[in-house]
């Protein structure tokens, strides 16, 4: 009781202190959430992973940027205080211990190498303020949803909470493609790009879209998954998938690719079938979403290699040349576009992104960090595929539970797309891979928690 107490009045303080400096912005829309300040970290000290949740969908999917009637909440900032306030506050009084898995190990030792390398970066202030705004906040929760993340009914919250995400993202997408807005080179859609949102860029709004997809079509397709969880997979998998389309990203269409084969994979045993499904399904997915008719890697380039490939192939070229020319620490921490023009081989009049994770991880953490990374993306990938099978509902011993098994699909399949997108879309340091990283970890804690031979132990204790 004594506990509780002492979470409830430092929620109740920190309110004070929160109103006090919002109360300084005359802002008629924020005064009134004030009220309800209260009420919400009381809820969120109970619940702190419904708080990291809230956190990631707003950092990650930038809602308040699709949704400008949001902006002057200041949502990701009271989130982030939030979240900061609850985590400290259970870290301290010990009611939340930090898992450490070999998973974290290597993304602790991958965290301080880029830490170390913002402060000998080319640009320190650029890889010192992406640091700041973005790559911590990706950190901590890392460890937080790892170590929060335990019961089943954590996985299917946080599975639905990517899915409605996705799908108002995808909503707005495809609200501006039916009128006309916000689009580049006439056919691409995007959100936000006139107010400066992340999600400006086709591509990397396809790269946002294909996340909750693994989640969408989990729900759909895992055995045992109640109805209403059924019916949203199904509209959000729909939804998601035309708003990607809609972009005509060619890496975020073979990221759809790769995440549906990993469902058909589990349950199409003739491979020759489900190759031929695959290479239908790609030209499928390329007609209909347009591909020939944009204006940058379309039809109406000629030759083999045409203007937006060659783009890219000049822009690893300069990654390759970052690297070698700093192989401890690389250029620095979303530093790659500031030093384009200083290891670029043809100058085009302006600096370009390097639409590869891996040739960003290259030149901007150095041959010692891309190596850490690369271990990271391999693990993951193991810990999730050891998961599904000790999960799936023909695994002997184990007491099968649809969100659980739902849980390591969707990271496994997740992965794959990241592997596959993530070679012509850029996201070394976005949030994709470190969340799918956190799960995999939380659902291989909550394998090896369930597994016959630690019920033994419990029941032996």
């Amino acid at each position: 009781m004594d506990r509780q107490a002492k979470h409830i009045g430092l929620a109740l303080g920190v309110t004070l202190v929160a109103g006090a400096a919002v109360i300084a912005v005359p802002d008629p829309v924020v005064l009134p959430a004030l009220g309800l300040l209260p009420l919400l970290l009381v809820f969120a000290f109970r619940n702190p992973f419904v708080l990291c949740l809230l956190f990631i969908c707003f950092s990650f999917f930038r809602i308040h940027e699709a949704f400008m009637v949001l902006n002057p909440l200041h949502i990701p900032q009271m989130l982030a205080i939030g979240t900061l306030t609850v985590l400290g506050t259970q870290v301290l009084f010990r009611r939340m211990q930090i898992a450490w898995t070999p998973e974290l190990k290597l993304f602790a030792i991958f965290f301080a190498m880029i830490t170390f390398g913002c402060v000998v970066a080319s640009g320190r202030d650029v890889a010192l303020g992406y640091w700041t705004d973005t790559f911590v906040k990706i950190a901590l929760m890392v460890f937080a949803i790892a170590s929060l993340a335990r019961r089943p009914q954590d996985f299917a919250l946080a599975s639905r909470a990517f899915v409605i995400s996705g799908m108002l993202i995808a909503a707005v997408a495809i609200y501006n493609h039916a009128l006309g807005l916000e689009e580049v080179e006439g056919t691409r859609v995007t959100v936000g790009r006139s107010t400066g949102s992340v999600l400006g860029d086709p591509n990397d709004l396809s790269l946002v879209l294909l996340f909750p997809l693994s989640f969408a079509m989990s729900l759909v397709l895992t055995r045992g998954t109640p109805l209403f969880g059924r019916v949203l997979g199904l509209l959000g998998a729909a939804t998601i998938a035309v708003a990607i389309l809609d972009t005509q990203s060619r890496g975020g269409l073979l990221g759809m690719v790769a995440v549906c084969a990993v469902f058909a994979a589990q349950r199409i045993k003739s491979k020759a079938l489900l190759i031929s499904i695959g290479v239908v399904g790609v030209m499928g997915l390329f007609a209909v979403a347009g591909i020939s008719g944009r204006s940058s890697g379309g039809a109406a380039e000629s030759g083999l290699v045409d203007e937006s490939s060659e783009g890219r192939l000049r822009a690893w070229g300069a990654a390759w040349r970052m690297a070698l020319a700093r192989p401890l620490t690389g250029v620095g921490l979303n530093c790659y576009v500031s030093n384009y023009y200083f290891y670029q081989d043809w100058w085009e009049g302006f600096a370009k992104a390097v639409h590869s994770t891996w040739f960003a991880a290259l030149a901007e953490s150095g041959f010692l960090g891309f190596g850490v990374f690369m271990t990271m993306v391999v693990r993951t990938v193991s810990s999730s595929v050891r998961s599904v099978r000790a999960l799936s509902p023909t695994a002997t011993g184990a007491r099968y539970e649809p969100a659980a098994f739902g849980m390591a699909q969707s990271v496994m399949a997740g992965m794959a797309g990241f592997v596959v997108c993530g070679s012509f879309l850029t996201q070394a340091f976005t949030w994709p891979l470190y969340i799918l990283l956190s799960l995999a970890v939380a659902i291989g804690r909550y394998m090896e928690a369930t597994s016959p031979g630690a019920q033994d132990t419990n029941r032996a204790a």
